[in-house]
């Protein structure tokens, strides 16, 4: 399964899509919600999708820290569509974009289950495990 990988405009059809992806898979097993503020200040941030078949299949946003320095934060695949490379391809992409972009490092706070996957894309591991919406997380870092 192949995804193509863009970066969706703030309010674009696309990016609002994307919040029901991220609500099914990281919220709503959480029992937690979006409320209009936190959307709305996610207008700052760069909105990475994967699209197959004109859907929203995957994404992450990337949210500046300062000059140098991006936090990843809200990645993730459709259910049915995960291990099938599409966060890898997502992550490819991102990595490049901030590259280009001018920044030399991606930070994370990876939630336990996802913590391999990262540490597969040469992520390193910072700091000690610690709590994040009720559930274990670490922080990790990639230099670019």
């Amino acid at each position: 399964m192949s995804a193509k990988v863009i970066v969706a405009e703030f309010g674009s059809n696309l990016q609002i899509q994307s919040i029901g992806l991220r609500y099914e898979i990281l919220r709503k097993p959480l029992g937690l919600k979006f409320t209009a503020e936190e959307l709305l200040t996610e207008n700052s941030e760069t909105h990475i999708l994967a699209i197959t078949d004109h859907l929203v299949c995957g994404c992450m946003l990337l949210k500046p820290l300062h000059n140098e320095v991006v936090k990843m934060r809200q990645v993730a695949v459709a259910k049915h569509l995960q291990s099938f490379g599409i966060g890898n391809a997502m992550v490819q992409f991102a990595e490049e974009w901030c590259r280009n972009a001018g920044y030399k490092c991606i930070e994370l706070h990876a939630r336990d289950t996802a913590v391999k996957f990262y540490l597969n894309h040469q992520y390193q591991v910072f700091g000690n495990p610690f709590t994040e919406v009720g559930i274990p997380h670490l922080a990790m870092k990639k230099d670019l």
